[in-house]
């Protein structure tokens, strides 16, 4: 027995030792030049390919900029694929090696870089994939990996041929293009030896070669594409040529369809014109639909793991697992807890956004969430309230390409650059609604910030309003200040333009307190009456279920994530802030009114769902257990507080 014992640890230890060896040395490195809001957005598409139909763990190197890598980073870090590593290295300090290039190509001085990853990419990294973002995978990257195999002599580059005329000159009357051996090459998929090109003294090499071109052609208009092409014309051993179906390219003026016979040939669709979806190709009906599929693909669903393989998002999973695994699955709030520990895939700045940083540092920023039933309140907001707005989107990968198409097509929101939508991607069973506030409250870059909800219109001139208030000492001490809030059930509804007209519209029973008729102790504590006649700010006190829209500082307290679906969610948020000390001040000349939807799918769950209730009523006593033991005596106001309402 003892001897069996002893061979089965050997074989278990051999078995690891493989196991190490695979997922150390079939590590597939891939290299991306990524830079801008609308490339970190395209990028996701192509990993999403390759994750995939990959077998081998995967170490992804991005040459960004700023913006890229914070989108990238978080979306990477929620991702939390396994087997897969992600290293960020800095455009900004490569410019230099590149910016004396003139170039034309739209891509501009980052489709230069691909000419200094030797450079750029860490010195011991010996080979690398170098794509595209606008690269779809047909099959498993080990193939092209393998590739490299097949290199012969002084070959350093695996190239496709260019599979259009460019290079030959004739597109045109007087079309000069950049020296190319025969048709050229198209750079949108390279295999780079890396560890060959730097003992060639590939910098030298280019760059001789690119001064030398350029005395003639003056600036380059395929960026890196006409240097790499002059660099092999002079030195065609370095061209390992690959097989087209490895680059089948959709740009103008391409011959794609003699690169493939049927659906079996095809190894990677290079969406390389302007066009991109739009282009002319017999087949292009059959790319798009594979290129949509990945498009709108669940991400969730590339979490598969590979046996045997870890990586730091590995651990991060593992630690996940962990504390889920402490939860008790027979409790019936397991699905409640659970969902506090869900970590969410998240792509913060979904488009472009521009927001110039105030030099008087009273600038507020609008914060709510939403989802796709909610995305017509969006250019009615927008036309409200002029200055920054952070929002978080829960959506799927499909509802997120809807939305795009939405915002992109509609002229109220691509006239506003200071617009942050950052997408929250679904999973599990409930509406993250505190996770989502969380999202869109860490992205906001002003001194304070409005936490709002979607369905509620501020009134007009409100931002320049709250600029002008922050004038009561905000910086110095810990306010929150609270706009009263209002409801109208009317779908169209004349907007009170002033205090005055709203006060009218109240008294026509138009308009109402917020909610006066089903949760009166929401918002009774603003003291409505006092409102009507007040001229300046008033403080009132804590009352238990108060949850009034108010404006805080950046650093105010995140909210509870415990709380999801309806419920109690910005109840306990407030009741943080009190705990806090946080002085709670009437604005006399600010509101917003609640515009009329269908209820919430949450909303439904918490009236016909008895458990749900439970739940809830369970996860109230025990934050308010949490806060006694954080505030100690001073947080037993909330105890009593609750138990005589």
């Amino acid at each position: 027995i003892l001897r069996l014992y002893f061979i089965l640890l050997t074989i278990i230890f051999i078995f690891q030792i493989h196991v190490m060896m695979f997922c150390v040395f079939q590590t597939i490195h891939v290299a991306i030049v990524c830079a801008g809001y609308n490339a970190s957005r395209d990028v996701v598409t192509l990993v999403k390919s390759v994750l995939f139909h990959r077998r081998n763990p995967l170490y992804f190197h991005f040459i960004t900029d700023s913006i890229a890598q914070q989108i990238l980073s978080s979306l990477f870090h929620t991702w939390m694929v396994p087997a897969v590593r992600v290293d960020f290295y800095d455009a900004d300090e490569l410019k230099s090696e590149v910016s004396w290039i003139p170039n034309k190509h739209y891509s501009g001085i980052y489709g230069l870089m691909k000419l200094v990853l030797t450079k750029a990419l860490p010195s011991d990294l010996q080979r690398v994939i170098v794509l595209d973002t606008d690269i779809t995978f047909a099959t498993d990257i080990a193939e092209l990996w393998a590739v490299f195999h097949k290199f012969k002599g002084q070959q350093v580059l695996g190239l496709v041929e260019n599979q259009s005329d460019w290079y030959l000159g004739n597109l045109w009357k007087n079309h000069r293009p950049w020296p190319a051996l025969g048709r050229g090459f198209n750079t949108g998929v390279i295999l780079l030896l890396l560890d060959r090109l730097r003992k060639l003294r590939w910098e030298q090499m280019w760059r001789l070669t690119a001064e030398r071109e350029l005395m003639g052609m003056l600036s380059t208009s395929l960026a890196d594409q006409d240097i790499f092409n002059a660099v092999i014309k002079q030195n065609p051993f370095l061209v390992h040529q690959l097989p087209c179906f490895w680059n089948v390219q959709l740009s103008d003026h391409t011959r794609s369809e003699k690169c493939y016979k049927d659906v079996s040939d095809l190894k990677v669709i290079h969406w390389n014109s302007p066009k991109k979806l739009r282009v002319k190709n017999k087949h292009v009906e059959f790319f798009r639909n594979l290129y949509l599929t990945f498009l709108e693909y669940d991400g969730n669903l590339l979490r598969r793991e590979l046996f045997g393989c870890l990586s730091e998002a590995d651990h991060n999973s593992e630690n996940l697992q962990k504390t889920l695994s402490q939860l008790d699955e027979d409790d019936p709030c397991y699905e409640f807890r659970r969902e506090r520990f869900t970590v969410h895939r998240t792509h913060l700045y979904f488009l472009h956004y521009e927001y110039q940083v105030s030099t008087d540092d009273s600038d507020v920023t609008l914060v709510a969430q939403l989802s796709m039933d909610r995305l017509q309140m969006l250019e009615a907001i927008c036309k409200h309230w002029e200055g920054p707005i952070s929002l978080a989107l829960y959506l799927s990968d499909a509802e997120a390409q809807q939305f795009l198409r939405y915002a992109q097509g509609s002229e109220v929101l691509m006239s506003r650059g200071n617009v942050g939508y950052h997408v929250v991607y679904k999973e599990g069973q409930f509406y993250p609604v505190n996770l989502l506030r969380n999202v869109a409250m860490r992205q906001v870059t002003t001194p304070y910030m409005f936490l709002s909800d979607i369905d509620f219109l501020p009134m007009y001139g409100l931002y320049e309003y709250l600029r002008a208030v922050v004038q009561l000492d905000m910086s110095n001490t810990k306010k929150a200040l609270v706009v009263p809030a209002f409801e109208t059930l009317r779908y169209r509804l004349s907007y009170p333009k002033s205090k005055a007209e709203l006060l009218s519209q109240l008294d026509m029973g138009t308009l109402f307190t917020f909610r006066y008729h089903v949760w009166t102790k929401g918002h009774a504590p603003t003291n409505f009456a006092k409102w009507r006649t007040a001229t300046t700010p008033y403080r009132v006190q804590w009352e238990a279920d108060f949850e009034p829209y108010v404006m805080v500082r950046r650093d105010s307290p995140e909210y509870d994530r415990r709380f999801v679906g309806f419920g109690w969610n910005k109840v306990a948020h407030i009741m943080e802030l009190d705990a806090q000390e946080y002085e709670l001040v009437v604005l006399p000349n600010a509101y917003m009114i609640h515009m009329p939807h269908a209820p919430s799918f949450d909303i439904t769950k918490f009236r016909s769902n008895r458990q749900y209730r439970v739940c809830l009523k369970t996860l109230k006593e025990e934050f308010q257990q949490n806060m006694s033991r954080r505030y100690g005596f001073t947080a037993l106001k909330y105890m009593t507080a609750e138990n005589n309402s």
